[in-house]
């Protein structure tokens, strides 16, 4: 394990989870997110650690996604403050603090984001997809960001594609494509939206090896996840969201097999239910 990977605990949106022995990689305090009246965010303060793996669960419209993609401001919080390696915000209006659009350009360029949908550019070769942004966003020498990308085409088994156009890859390749395109920017962390949720099942299994390996890697990670057991075996800590607020948290194995909310436990059932449906139908599919 990760030397800064250690069994953090805490419950409710008012604890604080943090290491003590060092300053918090990304450290989140109060970030609210609204869309008109809806409210979809409530106050969400968080640290994590360098080298730390996060899971985020919980039910569809409780703000997990919204979260994520407020950390790469994507989604710009409305209130709230975020510290990130030289990056200091306060994301209220007309704050001192409140930042620029080449602000959160350069603060993009240091965490990468991997979607549900791969977002390849259908135009470009799997090559081409993961050097255009080293090379147009960081001015990187073009053969430079080509050893880099055939490095991570390497790694991740798909080298012998590189010259081929996202089409021809299945769903499971062309995350992988979206995963090494993300690594090629040499991120300080990795948020990844229910990468595996648009995958057949026996796609998701290539795609989950990859995370796996990155996290034993020391790549610093927050993902949204209905992955359970995923979230069991490589997390650190397990984040329960229900209506815009942090309602658990903690190590998994607590979180995953004791949970103190009811909520959670329904949850988890509801979870494993529509797991083994999936399963059963994908057994009977191969029959």
């Amino acid at each position: 394990m990760h030397p800064a990977r250690r069994g953090l605990s805490g419950a409710g949106g008012e604890g604080i989870v943090t290491d003590t022995a060092e300053k918090p990689l990304l450290r989140l305090r109060g970030i609210v997110k609204s869309f008109g009246t809806l409210q979809v965010l409530k106050g969400i303060d968080m640290d994590v650690t360098a080298g730390e793996v996060v899971s985020i669960i919980g039910a569809s419209g409780s703000g997990k996604s919204t979260f994520l993609r407020s950390i790469n401001a994507i989604e710009p919080a409305d209130g709230g403050t975020m510290e990130f390696q030289n990056f200091n915000f306060d994301f209220k209006a007309r704050a001192p603090g409140h930042p620029t659009r080449r602000q959160l350009q350069a603060l993009r360029a240091q965490i990468g984001m991997v979607f549900q949908s791969y977002n390849l550019w259908p135009h470009l070769t799997v090559l081409q997809n993961v050097v255009h942004a080293p090379v147009r966003v960081l001015g990187r020498p073009r053969a430079e960001a080509v050893e880099v990308a055939e490095a991570l085409l390497a790694r991740i088994g798909l080298y012998e594609k590189r010259n081929s156009y996202p089409a021809k890859l299945s769903g499971g390749q062309q995350q992988r494509v979206a995963i090494a395109r993300a690594l090629a920017m040499k991120p300080k962390l990795m948020l990844f939206d229910e990468v595996t949720s648009a995958l057949d099942p026996e796609l998701v299994h290539e795609v989950l090896t990859l995370m796996a390996s990155l996290a034993t890697d020391g790549m610093t990670m927050l993902l949204v996840t209905h992955e359970i057991s995923f979230a069991r075996d490589v997390s650190n800590r397990v984040l329960f969201f229900e209506n815009g607020v942090i309602a658990e948290q903690g190590p998994p194995g607590k979180v995953l097999a004791n949970p103190d909310s009811p909520r959670l436990r329904q949850f988890l059932h509801r979870i494993l239910h529509d797991d083994l449906a999936k399963s059963a139908t994908t057994a009977e599919g191969a029959a």
